[in-house]
């Protein structure tokens, strides 16, 4: 089971009440299983994080995982151990951007 904690603007989208949800991911734990588990789970974000033709994530989306940045690594490199076990959330966060 892996933690996920999504922006208010995509749990509005997705009418999730609860900051942090839980998704199985099947397979190794990656950014793509990740992603490609809560697209299936609420598919009015498709879109929304990443593009859907290129797989790319948006450029004001940001991902972190036990107070690293994941943002730029491969899309299907692992997860951290801690973020795989549950013990530490998977976070899709709105970047902020402005002078």
């Amino acid at each position: 089971m892996i933690r996920v904690v999504l922006p208010a603007h995509l749990r509005t989208l997705a009418k999730i009440a609860d900051r942090e949800i839980e998704l199985d991911v099947d397979g190794r734990p990656t950014q793509r299983a990740v992603l490609d588990a809560l697209e299936t789970r609420y598919p009015m974000l498709r879109g929304t994080i990443r593009n859907q033709e290129t797989q790319l994530r948006r450029a004001f989306i940001r991902f972190f995982a036990c107070e690293e940045d994941l943002s730029n690594e491969p899309p299907d490199a692992p997860l951290p151990p801690a973020v795989a076990a549950g013990e530490q959330p998977y976070l899709i966060v709105g970047a902020m951007a402005g002078g």
